[in-house]
């Protein structure tokens, strides 16, 4: 039975697998043409607790500047985190700069082609490494995401919530992995939960695999997979300052380990563990607050905006024409979007 379903889902594949611009459609595949292992690499990255919709467009600019890893590798850091921006989850990108630099420092450019091999790049966890591994090079490794629990929840009716769950789910996911064509099953398996097996309103009758659905035959599969409840979020307050001169605003790059790790912004006063007290002496005047959530806590925080005119204690001067916004993180970008009218006149 496992090996028809595995059967029966690759044959739909065939005819509706997605299209992606970092993927080897099926029909492709079958005429020899092989994926780009740095693309799928990068689009796994990207997509960690990601959209799709969200990650095609830094996807094209990555690959438009960094065509491959080695191009990647010798990228300055500045750069790679300006073009991260906005993404979100910013260890994702510092990561992605170790790894590329490893793979070409102790692997000629070339990533290794196992799991195995490539659990050992900094980065890169049991899941990017499976999903490496079997896209890129048929290995069949096991590739467990958000939308195969799902789906393996309802198709074996697996009632235990998550995450306590995900030992079994993947257990049931790896008996229907095959060793032919392991790199379309992976993918076919994920667009199944991205398109059919939706979280809300699953659309059962063109599914096909709903003729084995356990879930679907005792009508809860809306309700698959149950999740253990969640912890209200805290709340922290903080204070931004945007201070100003003579065409030049004052930001600072921040440490590279913590909350937003390496990347541009305002001076804060410690709401993250970094920062401290306003950078020098001025006239600072509210001008509003901003709302923004990260994964553990939501986040309310003052903007304050001032003209500097003496020396100042932390930060660098940036003259506006050099500053591009779009190389702020999002909570530093909702911060700049209500400061900017009384910088910029």
């Amino acid at each position: 039975m496992m090996t028809d379903l595995t059967a029966q889902l690759l044959s739909w594949y065939d005819r509706h697998a997605r299209v992606m611009p970092w993927r080897v459609s099926p029909q492709d595949r079958a005429e020899g043409v092989r994926p780009d292992p740095y693309r799928v690499w990068l689009s796994e990255v990207m997509l960690q607790q990601t959209t799709v919709a969200a990650v095609k467009d830094y996807f094209h600019r990555f690959t438009t500047r960094w065509p491959t890893v080695s191009a990647l590798a010798a990228a300055e850091d500045a750069a790679v985190m300006g073009e991260w921006a906005g993404l979100g989850y910013y260890a994702r990108a510092r990561n992605l700069l170790k790894c590329a630099r490893a793979v070409v420092a102790e692997h000629g450019g070339r990533f290794p082609e196992t799991r195995e091999g490539l659990l050992r790049l900094p980065g890169v966890g049991p899941y990017t490494a499976s999903a490496i591994a079997a896209i890129a090079y048929d290995e069949p490794a096991t590739v467990v995401d958000g939308n195969v629990e799902r789906v393996m929840s309802r198709l074996h009716l697996v009632e235990t919530p998550l995450p306590t769950a995900k030992l079994q789910l993947t257990e049931l996911a790896a008996r229907l992995t095959p060793r032919d064509r392991p790199g379309d099953y992976a993918q076919a398996v994920m667009d199944l939960g991205a398109t059919i097996c939706t979280p809300r309103s699953p659309a059962c009758g063109i599914c096909p695999w709903h003729h084995a659905c356990a879930a679907r035959q005792a009508g809860v599969q809306a309700d698959l997979p149950r999740k253990a409840p969640k912890a209200d979020k805290p709340i922290r307050r903080g204070t931004v300052w945007l201070g100003h001169r003579d065409g030049a605003i004052l930001l600072e790059r921040r440490p590279e380990r913590g909350l937003l790790g390496g990347m541009l912004g305002l001076l804060g006063d410690g709401w993250d563990g970094a920062g401290g007290a306003a950078p020098a002496p001025a006239d600072w005047q509210e001008v509003g607050e901003v709302r923004h959530t990260f994964t553990h806590f939501h986040l309310l925080l003052t903007v304050a905006v001032g003209r500097i005119e003496g020396a100042v204690q932390r930060g660098s001067w940036v003259p506006l024409a050099e500053f591009r916004p779009a190389d702020l993180p999002t909570v530093m970008r909702k911060a700049w979007d209500l400061a900017r009218a009384s910088v910029v006149s």
